[in-house]
């Protein structure tokens, strides 16, 4: 058992946060381009984001249920790895399938990161929603930077580099990681099945509204790391310009989590959900009406701002219906909303793209959301 406190706690966690976000922040440019660069069509671009995705639905309850059994440091450590591991392959991958492998890699990342650190966030000391607030801008404000440099990196020195970038920041993630508190056990507790935290949360008539909430605060993440890259270029935007942009939707929702998540009561308000949603939806059929930079900024900024309260709506929501004990299955079970997304909205632009354009595709899955 680790010695560590809490509160000594907060700067390891909130560093490995960011440099795994920066990670991530980082594959949202380089994947669809390099894929886009290689020949790809929009059917495959699509496929290769899409695709690994139902792993990450799968790994994402695995790891739920393992957050509730090992506690959510073990899990982050490997989320690290496994990005590192991506990072790499990145690296070598010239075709399809190495490529494929690597999205396997990161998407297994993802699902064991998300529900470990939503788990973890939510029991720091220092009250639930302020500390979530903050992950969630440390968890945007990352992704700022991850993607901004990565279009940096790809304009100086190619995809290559770029990849090593995004493999060293995995390892740096694990070196900060190493520093959180294994979890504390209680000796008079009796041990759980696997699964039984679902079988428990399964009977709330609340959990098909939390995944639909997390289905629409998702699908601006969806679009940044397949086709909102392919968009900007298209328009004749600049490497570094593209991943600018993509940021300022990372600031809005970094923005939703610094300062709006102190003054709303996210369990009472069933009205915000329902502005968010549609906030969400026009922002998105909007950026693909313009090809002026402060206007495609300002929408951007809209929707991450509208998504990342979205964000916060459902994972104070799923933290309010749980125990400690159930709490990583709660939160699994939100983000499955985040891996449908993440399943159905690139294959749809990727089908749409290649039958009716790219812009309309972006007009049909705005009217839809």
């Amino acid at each position: 058992m680790s010695k560590t406190s809490p509160t000594s706690a907060i700067l390891p966690f909130f560093l490995s946060s960011f440099s795994w976000n920066f990670a991530l922040g980082m594959t949202y440019p380089l994947v669809p381009l390099y894929a886009n660069q290689l020949g790809m069509s929009g059917m495959g671009i699509g496929t290769l984001v899409a695709l690994p995705v139902l792993v990450q639905i799968a790994f994402n309850l695995i790891g739920g249920a393992y957050t509730d059994q090992v506690g959510g440091r073990s899990l982050m450590l490997a989320a690290f790895v496994l990005t590192a591991g991506a990072g790499s392959v990145f690296f070598f991958a010239g075709g399809f399938w190495l490529l494929l492998l690597a999205q396997l890699l990161m998407v297994m990342s993802r699902a064991m990161y998300w529900p470990a650190s939503w788990s973890l966030g939510s029991e720091l000391p220092g009250g639930r929603s302020l500390q979530m607030g903050r992950l969630n801008a440390i968890t945007n404000t990352g992704q700022i930077m991850g993607m901004t440099g990565a279009g940096f990196s790809l304009l100086w020195f190619g995809f290559g580099p770029s990849f090593l970038v995004l493999a060293a920041m995995g390892a740096l993630s694990f070196a900060f990681g190493r520093h959180l508190p294994a979890k504390q056990t209680d000796p008079e507790r009796k041990p759980q099945r696997l699964f039984s935290g679902y079988a428990q949360l399964l009977r709330l008539r609340v959990i098909p509204f939390a995944i639909m909430c997390a289905y629409v605060s998702a699908l601006p993440f969806s679009l940044s790391f397949s086709f909102y890259p392919i968009l900007l270029v298209e328009y004749g935007y600049t490497a570094d310009a593209t991943g600018a942009m993509l940021a300022v939707r990372a600031i809005g929702s970094a923005m939703a989590g610094l300062v709006i998540a102190r003054y709303l009561n996210f369990s009472a308000k069933l009205a915000l959900p329902l502005a968010c949603a549609i906030a969400t939806a026009l922002s998105v059929g909007l950026i693909a009406a313009t090809r002026d930079a402060w206007i495609i900024g300002l929408l951007m900024a809209a929707v991450g701002l509208a998504s990342g309260i979205m964000t916060l709506f459902f994972q104070m929501l799923m933290s309010e219906i749980s125990s400690v004990d159930n709490r990583g299955s709660a939160l699994a079970l939100g983000t499955l909303g985040w891996g449908f997304s993440h399943f159905s909205t690139p294959l749809a632009m990727g089908y749409l793209k290649d039958h009716l354009g790219l812009l309309r595709a972006f007009y049909i899955i705005g009217s839809i959301a």
